[in-house]
């Protein structure tokens, strides 16, 4: 990775680092990540989210993260507030007061009709692949999830984001497994039992959305 990650930045680094140890081993991958969504809501792209079980859990967690504050106020801009106001006086107030800028984030574990069905009636395996194709564009992001990496849905949905040409950041265990070997970016954490590695992934995102919040609001 060629962009610089500037101190203001770093010290969220520094700071995960600081209570975990354990992830000096590949806080150049965890560094990496973040600039591959930096450079992602830069550019106006999205981050998509999935994983199983555990990590489907943290997929909507990231999620909630971005699309709405998690240290700092995101106040949205005066003219828009303005345009609520003039379009409803009473309820544009309360909005204008109330709203949260957002990093778009979706969690492709959360649409429960769609992906029912899709399983249902089509193919089980294919559920996030299915939602990468009708969600992603260029310029966004999958971040798959899985301590093995070698989940089959998981990996499925990076087929179709390579073929979209999207970026995926995989989370994974220490072995990293197939999803890995994909990557443009692989965050191995140095664990081997699953609810460790998910012990481990949590602080990672957490780090990720606080450096993003600080970067962009």
């Amino acid at each position: 990775m060629e962009k610089f990650l500037d101190e203001r930045l770093k010290k969220h680094i520094d700071l995960l680092i600081s209570r975990y140890p354990k992830l000096k081993s590949i806080e150049n991958e965890i560094i990496n990540g973040y600039l591959v969504l930096e450079e992602c809501y830069e550019n106006g792209g999205k981050l998509l989210v999935a994983g199983n079980g555990g990590s489907a859990a943290d997929s909507e967690h990231i999620a909630g993260e971005l699309m709405k504050r998690f240290k700092k106020p995101r106040p949205v801009s005066k003219e828009f507030a303005e345009k609520l106001i003039e379009i409803d006086k009473e309820r544009g107030e309360q909005l204008s007061q109330n709203l949260e800028c957002s990093l778009t984030a979706i969690p492709l574990v959360a649409h429960e009709a769609l992906s029912t069905a899709y399983i249902n009636d089509v193919d089980g395996l294919g559920v996030f692949a299915q939602q990468l194709l009708g969600f992603a564009k260029q310029g966004d992001v999958f971040l798959g999830i899985s301590t093995s990496g070698n989940s089959k849905n998981i990996m499925n949905a990076t087929v179709v984001a390579r073929a979209l040409g999207i970026k995926i950041i995989g989370l994974t265990g220490e072995k990293g497994g197939e999803l890995a070997e994909v990557s443009n970016v692989a965050v191995k954490v140095p664990e081997n039992e699953t609810y460790m590695i998910q012990e481990l992934h949590l602080p990672i995102y957490h780090c990720w959305c606080l450096m993003l919040e600080d970067k962009f609001f």
